[in-house]
């Protein structure tokens, strides 16, 4: 047991909390409480002087599934050898020894959601993982947490200049209306022969998952919420890069959204109005927002530096620290597990040196389930 004292809690809640102490037990939090005198069973940590925050969520990575340093050898994350492939997960390309778990840890990020990439129209099953372990199942929390499918650009290349749809916009969606049509008719017909790519669509059209879609023009932005509506199927906005001009319409459409990686350069012609803005914009329209590195298009260890430009650019630092913490969770639906330091959710939390949101504070201490993994 882990008594960690004298701090001051950044709960994820929107609260500070001054003058208590977090209890640890078997992996979890167990009670915030005032100040007092502790049974001698509990480890104490003092934190005096220093921020206390749940650990740090990132909701789309390619986290050990497009390995750093390696080359194409590590590039596990597109099966391109088909525009839909809705049959592939990334649990099984993940490599959970790659170095980027580790400067994950490091920068206390504790959660990611990890998926395929953004060269298929459906890429694929995603999956939710803490950031230690070499066994990748002992580390899930939740397989799988979505359907990735992607709009614009990517798809468009990688494909049509190889000859087969998508070469337009119109073929990404229809190629998508065409596979959950047909997933719709696997369901009916009372899926007489197992298919796998149809199983997995059909998590989709039941609302077991959501559908995660890559979308950074306002126009691909509404073709996605156009696809949620025709389908009645649940959808988050992946990138939302260009959501700050259409902020009030996505808000009436009961989605979450993920915003980044706005550190990134505008390496295309859709990220021509990249801007620190956006997640403000989408905030005040009452759209739930998080922040995301897309590690390793940002590195996840820059995923607070982030939150600081987001911060500069006009949301406050509680607003900040939900992106990365609680909303990141809601957006994954594992909120029940983490996000905020409340009892009976993981002991995941970050000790920091100093204010998370000055770059020249560190992570002291990183726990994962009750344990220091940093």
């Amino acid at each position: 047991m882990i008594a960690i004292t004298n701090s001051t809690i950044f709960n994820g809640k929107n609260e500070v909390i001054e003058n208590h102490m977090i209890l640890v037990k078997d992996g979890k939090f167990e009670a915030v409480v005032a100040q007092n005198e502790l049974d001698k069973s509990y480890q104490v940590i003092d934190a005096k002087g220093k921020i206390v925050t749940p650990g740090l969520i990132d909701v789309h990575t390619h986290l050990g599934i497009s390995e750093e340093g390696v080359g194409k050898e590590g590039h596990d994350f597109n099966e391109t050898s088909d525009a839909v492939t809705p049959q592939v997960r990334a649990i099984d390309g993940i490599n959970p020894m790659e170095p980027g778990f580790q400067d994950a840890r490091r920068a206390g990020v504790t959660t990611v959601q990890v998926m395929p990439g953004s060269a298929n129209v459906i890429g694929g099953e995603m999956v939710v993982l803490k950031t230690v372990g070499t066994i990748v199942d002992e580390m899930v929390i939740k397989s799988p947490s979505g359907m990735k499918a992607a709009t614009g650009e990517n798809p468009k290349k990688y494909h049509g200049e190889k000859g087969r749809m998508p070469v337009t916009r119109m073929g990404v969606a229809a190629l998508l209306r065409e596979k959950l049509i047909e997933a719709q008719n696997y369901i009916n017909s009372g899926q007489p022969e197992r298919k796998l790519g149809l199983e997995n669509l059909a998590k989709v059209l039941n609302k077991e998952v959501p559908l995660r879609v890559h979308a950074h023009r306002a126009d691909d932005i509404l073709t996605v919420l156009r696809l949620k509506r025709e389908f009645d199927i649940n959808v988050t906005i992946e990138h939302c890069t260009e959501g700050q001009h259409i902020a009030e319409f996505i808000a009436k459409h009961d989605v979450r959204v993920s915003v980044g990686p706005t550190l990134s350069t505008r390496s295309k012609v859709e990220l021509k109005d990249k801007d620190w803005t956006t997640i403000k914009v989408l905030l005040d329209a009452g759209v739930p927002c998080s922040l995301t590195t897309d590690h390793p298009v940002v590195g996840i260890d820059y995923l607070v530096t982030s939150a600081i430009h987001a911060i500069r650019n006009g949301i406050t630092e509680q607003q900040a620290l939900t992106a990365i913490t609680l909303d990141a969770a809601k957006h994954l639906g594992v909120e029940d597990r983490v996000g905020s330091i409340e009892p009976g959710k993981d002991a995941d939390l970050v000790i920091w040196s100093g204010n998370p949101f000055d770059l020249r504070s560190v992570p002291e201490k990183v726990f994962i389930d009750g344990k220091i993994v940093n």
